[in-house]
């Protein structure tokens, strides 16, 4: 079972609004790097790879997210929000992340070498996010406002991971070069290692990533599965989301900037119940349950 990083003590306070996502120099290095494992396990198919996933090598994503991922807890402590080991919260999130990320593995066999890490910051936004290479972040907010479950828990979790595991940052930033320059031209460009420029400009745009129906329908899916496998009930993903919904009435959450919700969201979740369902009826049960925050 992989590791889950700790993180240095410190008070919980509130901290700045963070960022949905990591900026930072993505250099290209080739067009060689592995793809994702086959999309399909036990009856969960979301079908194949984006061939754009390939103009941007995973080993350059993953090391700018951890670098922005660094930076983000170090500012985090600075502000004296950053969770310390003991917090009931991350001793939770952790406790969840252990148990699935066995289970994450054979949608991408890369994730094997990753260094995963599961960190709480606090901050009243309703967020969390997994970067790429597995770098998880969760804000306060969004286990105290919703008062989330374990297996609500389990499902965002799952979904984040999915993101990562699916390396949709990875094919959105290769949609976008393919978009501005052609992909003939950014194959030339990257063999001739002058490609730099333009992924570093790209950066920016990170702060805001939105991933396309696909991707969410897709990690929707992928998170179903590995809540289930890990014995989380999947049929919190529509208690979840019903809570997301009711949250939106006020000030949107950030979280529902990058992941919209609604009605036809949940109906995609409660068709997809019946093929996952089995998996959970089948799996361990978590030995340990937590409170809500």
């Amino acid at each position: 079972m992989a590791a889950v990083a700790a993180a240095a003590p410190g008070r919980l306070t509130p901290a700045q609004p963070g960022r949905r996502l990591f900026t930072g120099a993505l250099v290209a290095a080739g067009l060689g790097a592995a793809l994702p494992a086959a999309a399909q396990r036990d009856g969960v198919d979301v079908g194949g790879t984006s061939g754009f996933t390939r103009l941007v090598p995973a080993e350059q994503i993953e090391q700018a997210a951890a670098q922005q991922y660094r930076q983000m807890l170090r500012e985090a402590q600075a502000n004296q929000a950053l969770a310390g080991p003991s917090h009931p919260q991350l001793v939770r999130l952790r406790f969840i992340a252990e148990r699935m990320i066995p289970h994450a593995h054979p949608w991408n066999p890369r994730s094997r070498q990753w260094q995963w890490e599961v960190n709480l910051i606090g901050a009243r936004q309703i967020n969390a996010f997994c970067m790429p290479g597995g770098k998880i972040a969760f804000y306060t907010g969004i286990l105290q406002q919703l008062k989330l479950t374990d297996d609500e828990v389990a499902m965002i979790m799952g979904h984040e991971m999915a993101h990562a595991l699916r390396e949709h940052a990875r094919e959105r930033m290769g949609k976008t070069a393919a978009t501005r320059l052609g992909a003939g031209l950014i194959s030339s460009l990257l063999g001739l290692g002058n490609a730099g420029d333009l992924l570093l400009n790209m950066g920016a745009q990170l702060l805001t990533l939105k991933f396309s129906r696909e991707n969410e329908t897709e990690a929707d899916l992928v998170g179903l599965d590995l809540g289930a496998r890990t014995g989380y009930d999947p049929r919190a993903g529509v208690s979840l989301w019903n809570k997301m919904m009711q949250a939106s009435k006020g000030a949107p959450p950030q979280f529902l900037s990058t992941h919209p919700a609604g009605d036809a969201r949940i109906r995609e979740i409660e068709s997809v119940l019946p093929r996952v369902m089995p998996l959970y009826e089948n799996a361990a049960r978590p030995p340990r349950r937590f409170d809500p925050a």
